[in-house]
């Protein structure tokens, strides 16, 4: 993959892109379907989801509103094949891994950017401080994607989508408070005038949360408090017959209240984190060719700015900690999409971007001061993309892509990526298989991260990480789409992991196997009962030790119901079941290995209209009031009960 190879993988590209001249019945005509929605995450162009053969979960904003949820993290936890860990509650790290990947081969996007940190040390994403506020849709797209979305993307990509205004103008109003002192606003206003539509928001979030060191254990008494403030805004203006330019930024100012470790007596008052961000996207798309080509100049610019500070107090008179953290990305891309035929169309593209960052870390404790600079540095990455995009006689739909990266410091990276499906429309049926493979860069910490007392940590000569993946799966509806059934057989390779190893550093040693089944259903009943259920089953196993990898479930449950009684009161009832994890005691040396045992959630959300443009509604968590750990020391919110006004658009 990551080596020079003959090109049969573009002849093979182009021999299945004949068969969608020859073979395609214009006359045809297809029979009544049910309604799919559509997806852009798995191809990059907006595509119907029965076309699609990659795994893929869409969470849209009706599902957003009848849940009720506040953050991100809260909307992925009942998501098929995800692991959801936060190191405490509201605002305290979290992050998500796909089908038992690490959380840093987890690609997020904002609207088709992504906002993983460069300055963190793996470069994953710390989804703690991403609101839910003018979010159209989420869509989780699994397994490897390095051929639409380069590096990062060994175990898939979570792709957040801002809402964008249409009709008549108008302004919404979100007010909600509960349990632990939380509240929260939303301020929303969007509509459309002429060739201008757009969407604004503003939103505040504040708890005085719980004690992010378990407070089950001894000496952690201290609540941890978070803040979010966080602007948001998207805006499309046509730009006469053949252009329209779309314009979104979001930018948040967070303070969270954090602890020394997780374990007895990992409470610390006074250590607080305080994060800022700034993301500015533009996109320029233009229509050539009576339409069948469509291009799109992307430009992006991110800046991040984390600060710790941790200075002594009673309980740590010994003790202080100040670290800064700057990163950005600076990212251009191009693509043009081809539309050959109604049922062929073939995507390429360009992107460049630079990575840069820089941290200062100094503290103090009974062993003496301690200092870690690093200074600023950056990366940069050419990436250039091809994709086929194909149907035949309606039944069967494909795609053949291929990507070549030039990382400017860790080399050249050949992905590719093969989606063939086949639909059996007299009996609803649709058989799916996907193989593809990923990589990953090193990050800026791990290539350039300065040596210390005990030894190197940063390695320039790192190679990226590399993955291999399949899955084969099978879609059956019944009664035209109400009732839906898939189930998939998955299996991923992971090779070259980086890993830190004390003697050397930062090297390239780790090699790991995920492999599992999904299984789902769905089913619309009538206009007020709907059901869904899903079961991940899998092993994840590092290859070299022959160990269970760290915090992910063998078996993972989720159910839920959504309910109208009397006509008008809608709720939804969301159940979900975590089994025994393996996890380690880093308090200990050395650490002891463990094993977090299961968990059962039950979360419900009631909404009751009253009266025109008002809503109010109630979300209740963790109903059976369950103590659990998704990390070990670190606690979880027991019982909390919110009630919340809608008002507007």
């Amino acid at each position: 993959m990551f080596r020079k190879t003959p090109g049969g993988l573009m002849a093979l590209t182009l021999v299945l892109a004949l068969p969608a001249f020859a073979l395609e019945d214009k006359d045809q005509k297809p029979p009544q379907e049910s309604h799919y929605e559509l997806v852009v995450t798995a191809t990059r162009v907006q595509t119907s989801e029965k076309e699609i053969a990659s795994s893929l979960t869409v969470i849209n904003r009706k599902d957003l509103a009848r849940m009720k949820r506040a953050t991100l993290p809260d909307a992925l936890q009942d998501v098929i094949g995800a692991t959801i860990i936060r190191s405490g509650g509201l605002g305290e790290t979290s992050s998500i891994m796909l089908r038992g990947a690490n959380s840093e081969h987890t690609k997020v996007l904002l609207d088709g950017v992504e906002i993983n940190d460069p300055m963190n040390p793996s470069r994953s994403c710390d989804l703690a401080h991403i609101s839910l506020d003018q979010v159209e849709r989420i869509e989780i797209l699994r397994g490897p994607q390095s051929t639409l979305y380069g590096s990062d993307a060994l175990g898939g990509v979570v792709n957040i989508i801002t809402r964008i205004g249409d009709g008549r103008p108008g302004i919404s109003l979100t007010g909600s408070g509960g349990f632990l002192k939380t509240g929260e606003g939303r301020l929303g206003v969007s509509g459309s005038s002429g060739k201008v539509s757009y969407s604004l928001g503003a939103s505040y979030l504040r708890t005085g949360g719980i004690s992010a060191a378990d407070s089950a254990l001894p000496g952690n008494s201290e609540r941890d408090g978070y803040r979010n403030f966080t602007l948001t805004g998207r805006a499309g203006i046509k730009l006469g017959r053949r252009f329209d330019l779309d314009v979104s930024l979001r930018s948040f100012r967070t303070r969270t209240d954090i602890d020394s470790f997780g374990g007895a007596y990992g409470d610390d008052p006074n250590s607080r984190q305080r994060a800022n961000s700034f993301l500015i996207r533009t996109e320029l798309r233009g229509l050539f060719a009576n339409g069948r080509w469509e291009s799109k100049l992307r430009a992006a610019y991110i800046q991040n700015d984390r600060r710790n500070d941790n200075p002594a107090d009673p309980g740590h008179p010994y003790d202080t900690e100040l670290g800064e953290f700057r990163s950005g990305l600076t990212k251009i891309d191009w693509q043009n999409n081809i539309f050959l035929r109604p049922s062929h169309t073939l995507t390429a593209g360009a992107e460049y971007e630079t990575e840069r960052g820089s941290s200062s870390y100094i503290s103090t404790s009974l062993y003496g001061p301690y200092q870690s600079l690093f200074p600023h540095r950056r990366a940069g990455d050419f990436g250039l993309f091809v994709q086929d995009q194909f149907g035949i006689a309606d039944r069967f739909f494909a795609t053949a892509g291929v990507r070549l990266d030039d990382h400017s410091l860790s080399g050249t990276a050949l992905t590719y990526r093969l989606t063939p499906a086949w639909l059996i429309r007299e009996t609803g049926t649709k058989l799916r298989a996907t193989l593809g493979s990923g990589y990953k860069s090193p990050s800026l910490y791990q290539l350039f991260a300065p040596p210390t007392a005990w030894g190197p940590i940063g390695n320039s000569g790192l190679k990226p990480e590399e993955s291999l993946g399949w899955d084969a799966g099978l879609d059956q509806e019944f009664l035209n789409g109400r009732i839906r059934l898939g189930a998939t057989y998955f299996d991923n390779h992971f090779r070259n992991l980086i890993t830190y190893d004390s003697v050397h550093g930062y090297v390239n040693v780790g090699r790991a196997r995920t492999r599992g089944i999904e299984i789902s259903g769905d089913a619309a009943l009538s206009e007020g009962l709907a059901l869904r259920a899903a079961y991940t089953r899998m092993n994840a196993v590092d290859e070299d030790s022959g160990l269970d990898l760290l915090r992910r479930p063998n078996d993972k449950i989720s159910a839920g119901v959504d309910l109208r009684l009397f006509g008008t009161l809608d709720v939804d009832l969301r159940l979900s079941r975590i089994g025994r994890r393996s996890d380690l005691d880093f308090n200990s040396w050395p650490s002891a290995p463990i094993v977090l045992p299961a968990y059962t959630l039950l979360d419900a959300a009631v909404s009751l209209p009253a009266g025109r443009g008002l809503e109010l509604f109630l979300r209740l968590n963790n109903l059976l009031n369950r103590r659990y750990e998704t990390i070990y020391g670190y606690g979880a919110p027991g019982f909390c009960a919110y009630v919340g006004i809608r008002m507007g658009k």
